[in-house]
């Protein structure tokens, strides 16, 4: 039996803090299902403290998620916990998400602190969530920049308060996969309790490190991934969902995976996007329009004789029907017998080398050549269809 990797995914959370898409609470319910359909194990419906806006979300939510815990995010203060804890009254699994900075940059510049001081703030934050929820996870915000061993001490401290999930956040994008998977082992080696709890990863994409920081995560001991659909997210964007999903599902040897219904994967990309009004980038992993297109010749040629020579992912797996050979001018005979053939012309081996000629002429006009302009290239060369 695998072992599980839970996926906590706060496209709703994290996700939203990008200019321009903000979601309504409209939106946010036809997404929350959608995410819960498609098998996450936590969804963080957002920050209710923010706006009443976002406290009404989270109430919402609440209300209609069947399957995933819901989850809330706050600072690590009383007023903030309350009101999470208030937000979350309906859901069938409630988790309180708090925490607070722990790097020397955080400690000294944004709260003009001591290490002892941030140790404190964080065990009564866990301490006080506590009393609200059993369900309790702690982050250490920009743990990716802070000493390993301070790191270690005040996950040790959250623990003996209560805290049930541990979430280190490379929060800025700015570890090595291998410098993030060190500082996972170096926690599961280094604090008391560990064992107890579930060790969390929430990466940014800040350097395009985010899916490699997270799956060397998970190789040393963290079993919760924090991503989003579609990798969307502050700045550079967060763990993309779909590719850690992928990743393990392709990777069987590591004996790793998730709940996820990969079926479903491309649907929801599609509805993230639209409501949110954030394009999909055509080449982006397992969701992009070109994941599963191909325009080389040389490649057209052999997914055409066997599809795995150029696709490690089945289409049909992701949710995508089929792959796509499109003609461009790099597109050979093979290619354009093929999609002749989808369109209902058999050509023999005369008629091709004819056909090729004109279609070469016709691909270097144009940037993709289409089912528009075969008529137009038989009819030229006196070849009957229909």
């Amino acid at each position: 039996m695998k072992n599980q990797v839970k996926i906590f995914d706060t496209t709703l959370r994290d996700g939203e803090q990008v200019p321009g898409c903000k979601l309504d609470t409209k939106s946010k319910l036809i997404l929350a299902e959608k995410i819960d359909v498609l098998g996450v194990d936590i969804i963080e419906a957002g920050f209710p403290i923010s706006s009443p806006g976002d406290f009404k979300s989270v109430v919402e939510i609440s209300k209609i998620i069947k399957n995933a815990s819901v989850c809330a995010l706050s600072r690590a203060n009383e007023k903030d916990i309350d009101v999470a804890a208030e937000s979350l009254k309906h859901a069938k699994r409630p988790r309180i998400h708090t925490g607070i900075g722990t790097s020397e940059i955080h400690i000294k510049h944004k709260f003009n602190s001591n290490k002892d001081s941030i140790i404190n703030i964080a065990k009564r934050a866990v301490s006080h969530a506590k009393k609200h929820i059993e369900d309790i996870e702690f982050y250490a915000e920009d743990a990716g920049r802070t000493e390993n061993s301070f790191l270690a001490k005040v996950c040790e401290e959250v623990i003996k308060s209560g805290a049930t999930v541990l979430n280190i956040p490379d929060t800025t994008g700015y570890c090595l996969p291998s410098e993030y998977g060190e500082k996972i082992k170096y926690l599961v080696e280094n604090v008391k309790g560990i064992d107890k709890v579930t060790i969390s990863c929430h990466c940014h994409n800040d350097l395009g490190l985010a899916t490699a920081n997270s799956i060397y995560g998970v190789l040393n001991g963290a079993r919760q991934i924090e991503c989003t659909i579609n990798g969307v997210g502050e700045r550079a964007g967060n763990t993309s969902l779909e590719e850690v999903v992928m990743i393990l599902r392709q990777h069987s040897d590591l004996n790793l995976d998730t709940n996820i219904n990969s079926k479903l994967l491309n649907e929801t990309s599609q509805k993230v996007s639209e409501l949110m009004g954030m394009p999909v980038q055509p080449n982006k992993a397992i969701v992009g329009s070109n994941a599963f297109a191909h325009s080389s010749g040389i490649h057209q040629d052999g997914v055409i004789k066997k599809r795995e020579t150029y696709e490690i992912i089945d289409p049909i797996d992701v949710g995508v029907d089929k792959s796509s050979i499109v003609l461009t001018a790099r597109s050979g005979r093979a290619a354009l017998a093929f999609r002749m053939k989808e369109f209902g012309v058999n050509l023999t081996k005369k008629e091709l080398d004819d056909v090729y000629g004109e279609f070469l002429v016709v691909a270097d006009q144009k940037k993709e050549v289409t089912d528009s302009d075969f008529p137009i290239m038989l009819q030229k060369k006196n070849i009957k269809y229909g």
